[in-house]
């Protein structure tokens, strides 16, 4: 079974005003996230905004988050794409010594059916590495329907989890009633976190889990421990600032509140912008709530 469970903080890549990487702020967000409960890091997701980091710089970011977690924190790191090959050749050259698994979205663009999906897995599957299938709709164009993923589960023993953000949460629990015993599902989707760990998952992959690392991993122990109305009453508070942070989609969102904090400066990379002002006041007064 993986020790991947809990909350998992999706890490932002804080910017400098000249769009060069903060490696100042890294060092700080990840320390805040260790010293306030986060359960294990992932790097070079989509709210690390890895599509706009030059291969060089991921390398430097990746090699700055094991320094700097020096093992106190299992890690994951993304790589993902939708050529399917080029996918697995760099899980191969890849160096994850410091890793406990990769974490690869589902192809986007091309929009494969769901026999292309199963064998774009297999094919990484084949690189012997723990690998976390991620299904996010909403940004790929296509869904993995719950039978691949349990196909996927049962055909190959290292695709260890799914990270799980189809809009349809009885997707979710049609996975956990049936999945083999190895293999676990994490919500991707925040809002998701309590209820689909009351069903049976182990936590979540989380955007606002690093910004509240001690609130929202204190709302998935009770959740993990079917401490139902102590899990809902953390969620209840965190629903507001959760949407609020997507309103204008991620990173920015996220990138507003950890800026507030004065952990990271508030630069993103074209295309992506930061909120606007609405949001902004938005979000400053929701996060007054919550101190």
């Amino acid at each position: 079974m993986s020790n991947l469970k809990g909350v998992g903080v999706a890490l932002v890549t804080p910017f400098n005003e000249d769009l060069t990487v903060d490696f100042d702020a890294l060092t700080r967000l990840v320390e805040y996230n260790i010293e306030n409960g986060a359960d294990f890091l992932v790097v070079l997701g989509t709210t690390g905004e890895a599509a706009t980091l030059s291969a060089a710089e991921k390398k430097l970011v990746t090699e700055h988050i094991v320094k700097i977690n020096s093992k106190r924190l299992p890690l994951v790191l993304g790589i993902g794409g939708n050529h399917t090959m080029a996918v697995k050749k760099q899980i191969e050259e890849t160096d994850l010594c410091a890793f406990d698994a990769v974490l690869s979205v589902s192809p986007y663009y091309n929009k494969p059916n769901q026999e292309g999906i199963y064998q774009h897995y297999k094919a990484l599957a084949e690189t012997g590495k723990n690998i976390i299938i991620y299904n996010v709709p909403g940004r790929t164009g296509q869904n993995i329907a719950a039978d691949t993923t349990l196909r996927l589960a049962n055909d190959f023993p290292n695709l260890i989890i799914i990270k799980e953000a189809a809009p349809d949460i009885h997707q979710y629990f049609d996975i956990l009633r049936k999945k083999p015993q190895h293999f676990s599902l994490l919500s991707g989707d925040d809002e998701n976190t309590v209820p689909v760990t009351l069903a049976g998952g182990d936590g979540v992959i989380s955007v606002i889990g690093q910004a509240y690392p001690k609130k929202f991993s204190t709302m998935v122990q009770f959740a993990r421990e079917k401490n139902v109305d102590h899990a809902y009453k953390i969620h209840n508070q965190m629903v507001d600032i959760t949407r609020l942070i997507f309103a204008e989609g991620n990173p920015a969102g996220i990138k507003a509140v950890l800026s507030e904090m004065g952990i990271i400066k508030n630069y993103l990379r074209l295309p992506l912008v930061p909120v606007s002002e609405n949001l902004m006041e938005k979000i400053r007064t929701e996060m007054q709530k919550l101190q």
